[in-house]
């Protein structure tokens, strides 16, 4: 599979959006957990939960990562060094000085909270300093959000389809957004520290 090479020369990045849906919980365990102590950007997790129940995310989490794990607010400021994950049934946004934003607006490609506008709004919030990863999902809510970060300079990373458990969201993905880099788990997890600062040397 081809992909676009990364610049030799990036910027930094500032914050990580991470998007998946089914099969989100065994991805997520290998791409979290690691992240450092001296984490010092923000990661922000949206995955498709029920709309009916208090999500489990942050606690399952929380108990497995060396950083803060936890639901924001609506006005919240995005500080860096903690693991975010989006409340169940509202919309998550990152307006432009760098705030959270809770909407309740109509669900987007059937899904509040929707992949694609967390990843839009982060990519007008963040420019060429966001990355982010796509993971496995049965959906195609994540596309457009993905192109968009692409669009304004960001690093699009994308689970290879054929290792995810829902390959219609990455494989989709590849196809709209050209990421820069399309990989296994443990590919994406090497990525994702490079750019956090924790990779080993």
């Amino acid at each position: 599979m081809v992909t676009t090479p990364l610049p030799s020369s990036k910027p930094s990045i500032e914050a990580v959006v991470i998007g998946a849906s089914a099969g989100a919980i065994d991805a997520l365990n290998v791409l979290l957990p690691p992240l450092p102590r001296t984490l010092a950007v923000s990661v922000i997790v949206l995955v498709h939960v029920s709309a009916r129940l208090p999500s489990l995310l942050p606690d399952l989490f929380a108990a497995k990562c060396q950083v803060p794990v936890r639901e924001p607010v609506d006005k919240e400021p995005v500080a860096a060094g903690t693991i975010w994950f989006a409340p169940p049934n509202y919309h998550l946004l990152i307006e432009r000085e760098r705030t959270f934003s809770l909407s309740i607006d109509e669900p987007v490609n059937f899904s509040r909270p929707s992949i694609d506008v967390l990843f839009e709004s982060a990519a007008w919030a963040y420019g060429p300093h966001l990355l982010a990863l796509v993971l496995t999902g049965a959906s195609r809510d994540g596309c457009s959000g993905a192109a968009q970060v692409r669009k304004s300079g960001g690093i699009v990373a994308v689970q290879d389809p054929s290792t995810a458990v829902a390959p219609m969201l990455p494989r989709l993905a590849v196809s709209h957004a050209s990421p820069q880099k399309v990989g296994t788990l443990a590919q994406l997890s090497a990525l994702l520290l490079e750019h956090v600062g924790g990779a080993k040397s």
